[in-house]
C-alpha cells in the first residue's frame, strides 16, 4: 500500500470528511471514460454529478504513471501567437454529497492506459481505507434497440440486493476487459459488494450524447445506493433530444422502417424476459413504494408546509410590501433565448442522432 500511495496517487491534505449513512460505509461510483461509453453516458454521468453537487477531492492519481499521452492527446488552445490553455486529464476520487447531505465517493476521469493491476489494487486499497460498503461501476453499450422504447439498464453483481428487480442476463458472455471490470474483480476478491450497470444505447446514437442513457444510469444508481440525485436538468435535455429525433424520423420512411423493426425485436425480447422473470421490474416500470416510504414522504411534505407557513406569517407582520415595477418583456425574454429553429438535416439510420455540441445543463 505504501508503494501505491507513493507512485500511484496522492491523498488530499487535510483530508475531507468522508461520512456515510450510520448503517454502513459510503458507496463508490466508478465512471471511467474511454471504454463502453455509448452515448457518452458514463462521462456525462460523472460530469453531471460534479457540476450539480458539492464535492471535494480525496485522492488524485499520477497521470504520468497511468496515461499514454500519445494515444490520448489533450486538446491545446492557441490564441493568436500564444498557447493559452490545455485540457486537463484529471483521474481521481472525490467525496460528493447528494441533495439530502448523504456522501458517496466518485472515481472519474480517463481510463488508465498503463499499469491496470497496480491501479486496481490502489483503488481497492482506497476502498478499504474509506470503508466503502458498495461499489457500482457504470458502462454504456451500443445495442440493437430503438429510441422509441424505454431504455434498458442491465445489471450484474455479486450481491443480489444491489440488482434487485433489475434487468439481468442469465447467459455466459465473453467481453473485452476494462479497468472498471478489473476494479470489480479486485473488490470481489476482497469480499466487497460490487455491481455493474450498463445502459443499452441505440446503436445509431452511440456516437452522440444521449441524455436518456445518462438519466437512466444515474436513476439506477440512486435506487441501488439510496441516494438523492438531481436529474431534472437531464430530463430537460431528454425532451429536447426526443423532439429532434421525432422530427428526423418523420422526415424519412427508411428510418421509420428500421425503427419499426427494432421495436418489434425489443417487444419480443421483453416478453420473453417477462415470462422467465415474472417478478422483474422491466424498463419503463416503477417499483411501488412501501408504506414506510409513503409515510416518510408525507412527513417531509408536512415539514416543508410548516416551514412555508411560518415564513409567510413572518412576512405578514411587516404589512403589505410594495409591488415591484412591471418588467420589460424584452428584459425577461431576450430575442436570442430559445430553442434552435433550424430544420434538422436529412439523415440515414447510421447517422441518426441529435447534435452533440450541447452539454448537460448545470443542475446547481
Amino acid at each position: 500500500m505504501q508503494d501505491n500511495e507513493r507512485r500511484m496517487y496522492d491523498l488530499e491534505y487535510p483530508a475531507p470528511e468522508v461520512g456515510a449513512d450510520p448503517a454502513g460505509g459510503p458507496t463508490l461510483i466508478v465512471a471511467l471514460q474511454g471504454y463502453a461509453d455509448a452515448g457518452h453516458a458514463v462521462e456525462s454521468s460523472a460530469d453531471h454529478l460534479l457540476a450539480a453537487l458539492d464535492s471535494r477531492p480525496v485522492a488524485s492519481f499520477n497521470n504520468d504513471e497511468l496515461i499514454d499521452y500519445r494515444s490520448r492527446r489533450p486538446a491545446v488552445t492557441m490564441d493568436k501567437h500564444r498557447i493559452t490553455g490545455m485540457e486537463s486529464l484529471n483521474l481521481g476520487i472525490r467525496v460528493v454529497r447528494d441533495t439530502e447531505g448523504r456522501s458517496f465517493l466518485l472515481l472519474s476521469g480517463p481510463e488508465p492506459d498503463l499499469r491496470w493491476e497496480a491501479f486496481t489494487e490502489a483503488v481497492a486499497d482506497l476502498a478499504d481505507k474509506f470503508g466503502v460498503e458498495n461499489t457500482i461501476c457504470l458502462y454504456s453499450a451500443p445495442m440493437a434497440v430503438p429510441h422509441t422504447r424505454p431504455l434498458v439498464v442491465s445489471a450484474h453483481s455479486n450481491t443480489p440486493a444491489l440488482v434487485n428487480s433489475m434487468f439481468t442476463y442469465d447467459s455466459k458472455v465473453v467481453l473485452p476487459g476494462s479497468a472498471s471490470m478489473m476494479i470489480e474483480r479486485a473488490l470481489h476478491k476482497r469480499g466487497r459488494n460490487v455491481a455493474g450497470f450498463t445502459a443499452h444505447v441505440p446503436h445509431y446514437l452511440a456516437a452522440s450524447p444521449y441524455p436518456a442513457a445518462t438519466h437512466e444510469l444515474l436513476d439506477a444508481v440512486a435506487r441501488a445506493a439510496g441516494l438523492a440525485l438531481p436529474l431534472r436538468a437531464i430530463e430537460n435535455d431528454m425532451s429536447r433530444v426526443a423532439g429532434q429525433l421525432a422530427e428526423q424520423v418523420d422526415d424519412s420512411s427508411e428510418i421509420q422502417q428500421v425503427v419499426h423493426l427494432l421495436e418489434n425485436q425489443y417487444d419480443e425480447e421483453l416478453e420473453r424476459y417477462r415470462s422467465t422473470h415474472p417478478k422483474a421490474m422491466l424498463p419503463g416500470e416503477h417499483e411501488m413504494p412501501t408504506g414506510e416510504e409513503i409515510g416518510e414522504e408525507f412527513e417531509r411534505f408536512l415539514a416543508a408546509l410548516d416551514s412555508t407557513e411560518a415564513a409567510n406569517s413572518s412576512e405578514d407582520v411587516g404589512g403589505p410590501k410594495e409591488l415591484p415595477e412591471e418588467a420589460d418583456p424584452e428584459d425577461v425574454y431576450p430575442e436570442d433565448l430559445g430553442p434552435d429553429d433550424s430544420d434538422p438535416e436529412d439523415v440515414y439510420p447510421e447517422d441518426l442522432g441529435p447534435d452533440d455540441d450541447e452539454d448537460l445543463d448545470d443542475d446547481r
